[in-house]
């Protein structure tokens, strides 16, 4: 009884692992590509972060791994005839990610979670996908311009991180901690900071 999934039906377990492997095969990819192959979002954002929680001088290093790494696998993944360039392969990610966004949209439609009023592994695993994307402020914002026009879902990352997080909707938490803005800032001040003592050594 322990188990988020405990008062599933068969068919809504079944369709639990749907869902993940839709998620999985249609909108990881994009999510990949936002924060690590899509250069303004990479170097003002996701590198920024993952330097500054990296001991030097892996955080020269990893951050430029992890994004070749991505590339690789989206290239594997969705790169095969008849997508032949990296163009081709971006257009269609971004299309498969926002047919994804609209189909979780439909079918969560006016409930507060995917099947009723609890919360259960589909919850989870959506609001993993979807709550960085919403909530991180990039400067290219492609698939976050699609998210904010499914109301439902915005509201469904809203509830769980007011109700789990202790977050409002602007991203304040309830004990008056600094906004997400202010924390990329300092961040990234502290990763210019390392950068320029490299440079003087």
């Amino acid at each position: 009884k322990y188990n988020a999934d405990y008062d599933l039906s068969a068919k809504q377990g079944a369709d639990t692992l749907a869902y993940i492997a839709l998620l999985e095969e249609k909108l990881l990819p994009a999510l990949l590509h936002t924060f690590w192959i899509e250069s303004e979002n990479y170097c003002s954002v996701t590198k920024p972060w993952f330097a500054s929680r990296i001991a030097f001088p892996l955080s020269l290093y990893l951050p430029g791994k992890m994004s070749r790494e991505a590339l690789n696998r989206i290239l594997l993944t969705k790169g095969g005839p008849p997508l032949y360039s990296l163009t081709e392969v971006e257009a269609q990610i971004y299309r498969d990610a926002k047919e994804c966004l609209n189909l979780l949209s439909k079918r969560l439609g006016t409930s507060q979670f995917f099947f009723g009023d609890t919360p259960t592994t589909l919850d989870a695993f959506v609001f993993g996908f979807l709550a960085p994307v919403y909530k991180v402020c990039f400067p290219r914002v492609q698939l976050q311009e699609h998210l904010k026009q499914l109301p439902n879902l915005c509201r469904f990352c809203d509830d769980i991180l007011t109700c789990y997080f202790r977050l409002t909707v602007s991203g304040h938490s309830s004990a008056g901690q600094d906004t997400a803005d202010a924390n990329l800032q300092k961040l990234t001040q502290l990763v210019n900071k390392e950068s320029n003592l490299i440079e003087k050594v």
